[in-house]
């Protein structure tokens, strides 16, 4: 697959169809019209980025597989989802995954709810506290969009990480500079991969 910049919307959906199949598709539209909606109501993502869904927020999600061996796909814990990104995106493309939505705003954490109700994603369960609240388990993949910066999340994610978790951390333009602020002996399990969404953007990936 290209992993040419995706600098609009339609090279975004394409990207996302090659990951998906019809019932994925099907599961990231309804998503889509749901969070629309519900944008009305509650500040889920910015009025405009609502023009570039599929580039700014569903694609920059799926993007994420790139890094993930089938074999060590679950469970998928992801911080601060806010409106399901990048974590909903990853149970709506493979439901048989077990992905763990951690959000503290109730009302965000209520509509997460009742999409994992809507789009049948039984094994997609939301955990409406803080993280530090949350029970801990291992996980096989952590991720987080907008959750903290860099040393505090990897603190905060510690009970839930292992040797063998990969971590996957959009962190926009700031990605290396977060990155060289580290101590190095953590600052050497890391690196930045470009993001496929935004070519200013980087994701901080467990080496």
């Amino acid at each position: 697959m290209s992993h040419e910049l995706l600098s609009d919307e339609a090279g975004a959906r394409r990207y996302v169809e090659a990951l998906a199949d019809a019932a994925a598709m099907e599961r990231l539209e309804a998503l889509i019209a749901a969070l629309l909606e519900e944008n009305q109501r509650q500040n889920l993502i910015s009025r405009p980025s609502e023009a570039q869904i599929w580039q700014r927020h569903v694609a920059d999600s799926a993007q994420l597989l790139r890094f993930v061996p089938r074999e060590t796909s679950s469970p998928w814990l992801d911080l601060g989802t806010g409106a399901g990104f990048p974590g909903l995106v990853i149970a709506a493309l493979d439901p048989r995954r077990e992905v763990v939505l951690v959000e503290s705003r109730t009302r965000r954490a209520e509509w997460l709810t009742r999409m994992t109700q809507a789009l049948d994603l039984p094994l997609c369960r939301v955990e409406g506290r803080r993280l530090e609240q949350v029970e801990p388990f291992h996980a096989r993949v952590i991720s987080a969009r907008a959750f903290a910066p860099l040393e505090k999340l990897l603190r905060l994610s510690s009970p839930f990480s292992t040797k063998a978790t990969a971590y996957l951390l959009p962190k926009g333009c700031s990605a290396a500079q977060e990155l060289s602020e580290l101590p190095a002996q953590i600052r050497k399990l890391f690196h930045v991969e470009h993001s496929l969404t935004d070519a200013e953007a980087g994701i901080i990936v467990s080496t």
